[in-house]
């Protein structure tokens, strides 16, 4: 019986070092809609488009996109895959903003130089030197022939 009662305190002592022990930290990168970066929920099957986390919509079933935790000082409180900082230091955008043919950021560096490292523009967009602001190296191809100059040589109108 004294065997026994060791044997009993040795599997309570374990027990309780288990319970003591840091836990590592959940994953919840995951790849939302058009492979872009987004946040895994709880329930490891809704993965949250990065843009959609702390917009003060809970998009998670027990709203852990939301959390103070997570959201209680931007960008900082965010793990770093959710986010992209501008070449301005003090200007982020969410990761899945990053190479989305718009400039968010407001500087272009979401969409073009090293910092972004964006592929080419895709088929659903027309190269060109945009003259308005919301783009930076590229236009949708639905602006194309719509009698209005989207791009600095017109390429939108006589060759898009």
């Amino acid at each position: 019986s004294v065997l026994a009662l060791l044997v009993l305190t040795a599997a309570l002592a374990s027990g309780l070092a288990l319970a003591l022990l840091p836990r590592a930290p959940v994953n919840h990168l995951c790849t939302a809609p058009n492979n872009k970066t987004g946040f895994l929920c709880d329930d490891r099957v809704t993965c949250v488009p990065a843009s959609r986390v702390c917009d003060r919509v809970s998009n998670c079933r027990n709203g852990e996109d939301e959390q103070e935790q997570l959201c209680g000082d931007l960008p900082h409180s965010l793990p770093g895959y959710l986010v992209f900082y501008c070449s301005n230091p003090r200007s982020w955008v969410y990761a899945d903003q990053r190479c989305n043919g718009m400039n968010d950021c407001g500087d272009c560096s979401d969409e073009t130089g090293s910092l972004a490292a964006c592929p080419p523009c895709g088929q659903e967009w027309w190269s060109c030197s945009p003259v308005h602001y919301e783009f930076c190296s590229c236009i949708p191809r639905r602006l194309c022939q719509d009698g209005i100059q989207h791009c600095l040589g017109w390429s939108d109108e006589f060759v898009c």
